[in-house]
Order: structure tokens, then C-alpha cells, then sequence
């Protein structure tokens, strides 16, 4: 019986899988359908069409997937990691520049985008780093030298002026925190993130009295701890800086584009026929929708090509307008199932490697599903990432579907693994 359960693969896991490529498909054709300019089907103009093309690729990729070692990934994880640096480093000198983004390397029709993958590396070198730590007092230390494993590909990418995709790495920290990094860092990473918001709504002078006012407060707080009156300080002195930064990198670290999104969501309607026309727009497909939806093919904001990337970054307002609230909600619903049952499997694996790695993984999903959907209603800044399985594109839909398999792959095999 033992044997028979070993090579056992997660059989609710491939239907949501093949559940969300499929919609995501389907969506796809929706987006890119001109009833007026009909094309041949077979057309490679057709992001429908191409898109085909990546998922049949991606079934390919999940074969091989299931033909490697599964201790292939944790012996190789640091060499894996090692060559997604080595293209990080080569599509700076060699890449074609898109949207203002040296990272693709074009071959043909087919674009690949190293960063895409390096998640996925990232992903596997974080978990073997991680699993090999002990419970000795220094593992606070060496969980915060495992950030270098994510910002090292971070700092590469956004040299190469992808901001998207550096900051999706920032959701491995929520993996740090579930094998015992301090939860005071994930305190004063959110402080920080609300500061930087205040800093564009209120202005320096105002948070520089209530960061003082504070301080105050807590000074008397804590005046007979000396420990506490150090940290307060330490607080209000980095947040002072904190303030004082914002005009630094909104002017030199940010590109225009980028700076000019930030601010439009403070202020969405500064530029509604510039740089906020894309939420604008797409605000209004998924309104006009309503319930019910207007019904597939019928969007009207989506035939006349209203919303600008819409099968890829914006796939989610062609779900909006057609579908209405309600296709929405069950995709989100479905979207909601799938990671649950993704934790479980994490949760229920013996190996520590497998486990950490399948946190990685729900974590990398999870970011882009909830900030591309934020993206598309207007709340959070549009920095160009597209939702597992839905958006348009051979590097996203590969690397998600990498991440999954690998993880279904090693969990087949968590009875074999008992014995190493």
C-alpha cells in the first residue's frame, strides 16, 4: 500500500491547475477578439494563439519535471541559483529593451525573461539554505543572511529597470518569518511601507511633529527602561530618515514612469489621459459589468481596446466587464482554493526542504495574484506584474507552472523521503 501512495501525484492540485490555464485562456481569446477584423485562428499575431503555443510548451516542461531525481532540486539548488544569476547579470549586456526594461532575451517570436525563472531558482536556493540551519542560538543571524539569496537577483533586476518583478522577491520574507525570523522586522517593514504613503499624503513637517509627539509619548513610557528608550530612539531616528528619503527616491531611484504611478495612486485623477489612464480605464470595464457581466465576447471596453495591456498586466478587467462581479468573486474563490490547498501540502510534508520550498511557492503566487488584482482596481501602484495562469505571456506562465509542478513532484515523493 505504501508504495502505491509514493509516486502519488496531488490530483486536486492538477485540477486547479488546468482550471485557471483554462479560464485564463479563455480570457485571453476574449481580450484579443476583434469581431470586425476576424484573423485565422492559427494566426501567431494572435496572443490567443501563441498562448496555446506556451501551454502545450508547459506541459512538456512539466514531463521533464517528472522524469528528474526529485533530490535533484535540493542537491543542485545553490548551481540552480548560480546560472539564474549568471543570465540576470548576461541580459544587462544582452537583452532587448521592453517598456523601458533591459530584461528579455528575443529569439524569434519568443521573448524569455530571466527574472521570471530566477524565482523560481531563488525559491530552491532559499529552501536548501534553510533547511540546513540548526536550532543553535545563531539561526535570527543566518535567517537574515538568507536575504541576500533574494536580493542579490533584487538588486540585479532592478538594474535592469524591472521594478515589478524585483519587488515580487520581497515576498519571500512571509517564508523567513514561518521558519522563526522575529516577527518585530515584519512590525517595522509594514511601519516603514506606511510612512513612505503618509510621507506623499501629508508632508514631511506634519509626520516630523507626530513622529516627535511619539516619541515623547513613549518616552515616558518607558523612562525606566533603558533597553526601550534605546529602541524608541533608534525608531524615531530611522524614521526621521525614513521621511527624509522619500523626496530621494521619488527623484533619483525611481524611473518617471514609476514615480508618476506612485503618485497617481494618491492622487488617481492628476493625469487621467496620461499615466492613470490604464486604471482609469480599466476601473471602468469592471464597473460596467455589474453583477452579471455583459457576457463573453460583448465586452465593449475591451473590443474597442480601451485598456492598454489588456492580456497581460490588466487580463483581470476583461473578467470584470464580461463576467461581472460575480466571475470575478468565483475566480478569486478559485484562486483562494488553490493556495489553500497548496499550504496544506506544504504543511503536510516531512522533509523541511520541501516544506520551506512550498511556502516559497505560495508566497510568489500569492503576491502576484493579490497585487496584480490590486493593481487593476486602482489600489496599489501599476508596476507591470501579471496573475499566475491568466495574463498573456511564455516566461510568467512557465515559471508558475514550474513552481507548481516541482512542488508536486517533491510531494509525490515525501513517503520515499522519510528514508534520507
Amino acid at each position: 500500500m505504501r508504495s502505491q501512495n509514493r509516486y502519488q501525484t496531488d490530483t486536486l492540485s492538477v485540477v486547479y491547475f488546468l482550471s485557471l490555464v483554462a479560464l485564463g485562456w479563455i480570457n485571453i481569446y476574449a481580450a484579443d477578439y476583434d469581431l470586425e477584423n476576424a484573423v485565422s485562428f492559427f494566426d501567431l499575431n494572435q496572443s490567443a494563439t501563441k498562448q496555446l503555443i506556451w501551454i502545450g510548451a508547459s506541459f512538456l516542461i512539466i514531463a521533464v519535471i517528472y522524469i528528474l531525481d526529485y533530490q535533484f532540486y535540493d542537491s543542485f539548488g545553490y548551481v540552480i541559483w548560480g546560472i539564474s544569476i549568471f543570465f540576470l547579470l548576461a541580459v544587462l549586456f544582452f537583452g532587448k529593451e521592453v517598456a523601458g526594461s533591459t530584461s528579455w532575451f528575443e529569439i524569434g517570436f519568443i521573448k524569455i525573461q530571466p527574472a521570471e525563472f530566477a524565482k523560481i531558482a531563488t525559491a530552491i536556493a532559499l529552501a536548501k539554505y534553510l533547511n540546513s540551519l540548526n536550532t543553535g542560538g545563531s539561526v535570527q543571524r543566518k535567517l537574515g543572511l538568507s536575504t541576500l539569496l533574494f536580493l542579490i537577483p533584487m538588486g540585479l533586476i532592478i538594474m535592469q529597470g524591472d521594478l515589478g518583478s524585483a519587488v515580487v522577491f520581497c515576498s519571500l520574507i512571509l517564508v523567513l518569518f514561518r521558519e522563526g525570523l522575529s516577527g518585530k522586522l515584519l512590525f517595522f517593514s509594514l511601519y516603514a511601507v506606511i510612512l513612505f504613503f503618509l510621507t506623499l499624503l501629508i508632508g514631511q513637517w506634519i509626520l516630523f511633529l507626530m513622529v516627535f509627539v511619539l516619541f515623547l509619548i513613549c518616552l515616558g513610557l518607558f523612562i525606566k527602561n533603558k533597553r526601550g528608550l534605546i529602541l524608541i530612539l533608534c525608531v524615531a531616528v530611522l524614521s526621521c530618515g525614513l521621511i527624509k528619503s522619500v523626496d530621494f527616491v521619488l527623484n533619483e531611484v525611481l524611473k518617471e514612469h514609476q514615480r508618476l504611478r506612485v503618485m497617481s495612486l494618491i492622487n488617481p485623477n492628476a493625469d487621467p489621459l496620461g499615466i492613470g489612464w490604464n486604471v482609469s480605464q480599466s476601473k471602468i470595464a469592471i464597473g460596467s459589468g455589474g453583477f452579471m457581466g455583459k457576457g463573453f465576447l460583448k465586452g465593449t471596453q475591451t473590443k474597442f481596446d480601451f485598456v492598454p495591456a489588456q492580456t497581460t498586466d490588466f487580463i483581470f478587467c476583461t473578467v470584470g466587464e464580461e463576467q461581472g462581479w460575480l466571475g470575478g468573486t468565483l475566480i478569486m474563490i478559485l484562486f483562494g482554493a488553490f493556495f489553500l490547498r497548496l499550504l496544506k501540502i506544504a504543511e503536510r510534508q516531512k522533509s523541511n526542504f520541501v516544506r520551506i520550498y512550498g511556502y516559497s511557492v505560495v508566497a510568489i503566487m500569492f503576491f502576484h495574484f493579490a497585487i496584480n488584482i490590486a493593481m487593476t482596481i486602482g489600489l496599489f501602484p501599476v508596476i507591470g506584474i501579471p496573475l499566475p495562469f491568466f495574463s498573456y505571456g511564455g516566461s510568467s506562465l512557465w515559471t508558475f507552472t514550474m513552481l507548481l509542478f516541482i512542488l508536486l513532484k517533491l510531494d509525490s515523493q515525501r513517503m520515499e523521503q522519510l528514508g534520507h
